[in-house]
């Protein structure tokens, strides 16, 4: 995210760097190509404008812990940019009064000058319409977004709800191998009872019979 940042910050530069010269242009030019000048800074102003709106989605995606950072950043491009807005409202300004003397006071080229004013017109009512266009595509990546965030949020609800489902399922599983393993258990314990039982009888049904044959023998010896 980070390298996405640094590349709108190049971009940033490259442009304002632009406009700072075109726009100490501005009161050095005159008729047509003045007029072409002014139009061409609105417009890289405007493609400032959206640089600024990416770097803040950008500065967003940053981690918490370096976002300070890019923040301060960002703020200072802010300022840079309204700076720049005020340089060139000031050029307009003057720029404007400039023409309004010139189609006041020469009424020989007022034709000339209506006619440039018609251009400056036409040229600002194209630039209007870009920007409504660039806006309505704004508008409709920012929906579609908002619709594919809305399916990739169902497909989650859908995979939380199947993993709970497999979570229930190993749940019952577990608790029913708990009870076999309880039962195997009760019934080792009684067969080795059994075992010991068994092993307990023998032994003395064993020392019974040793004992019976001894006392055999022993009285067997005495009759004689």
């Amino acid at each position: 995210m980070s390298s996405d940042f640094e590349a709108y910050e190049q971009d940033f530069g490259t442009i304002t760097a632009e406009i700072t010269n075109k726009v100490g242009r501005i009161p050095k030019l005159s008729g047509e190509e003045k007029t072409q000048l002014v139009l061409n800074v609105d417009k890289q102003l405007e493609e400032v404008r959206e640089l600024l709106e990416q770097m803040d989605l950008e500065v967003r995606e940053i981690p918490v812990q370096s976002r300070a950072m890019y923040n301060s950043r960002l703020k200072s491009y802010k300022q840079e940019m309204e700076k720049l807005e005020k340089d060139f409202k000031r050029s307009r300004i003057a720029y404007s009064d400039e023409v309004r003397n010139e189609l006041l006071g020469d009424d020989a080229g007022s034709s000339e000058n209506q006619l440039i004013k018609l251009r400056e017109e036409r040229a600002h009512l194209l630039d209007n319409t870009e920007k409504l266009e660039r806006s309505s595509r704004r508008l409709e990546a920012g929906y579609q977004i908002a619709v594919e965030t809305e399916q990739v949020g169902q497909e989650i609800l859908a995979n939380l709800h199947s993993d709970r489902e497999k979570i229930q399922r190993a749940r019952e599983r577990l608790r029913e191998t708990d009870a076999n393993l309880g039962k195997s258990s009760r019934i080792l314990t009684g067969m080795l009872r059994r075992i010991i039982q068994n092993r307990i009888l023998v032994f003395v049904l064993g020392a019974i019979i040793v004992l019976t044959i001894i006392l055999a023998i022993y009285f067997n010896l005495r009759g004689h």
